[in-house]
């Protein structure tokens, strides 16, 4: 079986992946291109335990930083920043999980 914690602490971008940055800059929401779609469920199958996600503050107008806690049935763990524009807050939680995926920091 396959640990999953080791699969993804192990990962290393490639230069295909790199260009997929841009693509989910520029359409963060929506549909993706399967390449970014592949990186996306990478990203997003990270360990539950401290990963960033949004809570919806205000629908379509607000959104809240928080962090998993990888404990079933524990709520999110809410943070100070606050987002009006998902596009922004989905660019945000992006960076955050490539820089847990790869050790390097994407500008704003």
């Amino acid at each position: 079986m396959v640990d999953l914690n080791e699969a993804h602490e192990n990962y290393r971008p490639s230069a295909d992946d790199r260009r997929l940055i841009e693509e989910f800059r520029a359409n963060p929401i929506g549909h993706h291109s399967p390449d970014l779609q592949r990186l996306l469920t990478r990203m997003r199958g990270a360990p539950m335990a401290d990963k960033y996600c949004l809570v919806v503050v205000e629908p379509n107008r607000e959104w809240q930083l928080a962090k998993t806690t990888g404990k079933a049935g524990q709520p999110v763990k809410l943070l100070k920043q606050r987002f009006t524009s998902q596009e922004d807050a989905e660019w945000y939680v992006f960076r955050q999980r490539w820089k847990a995926l790869t050790g390097e920091t994407l500008s704003a």
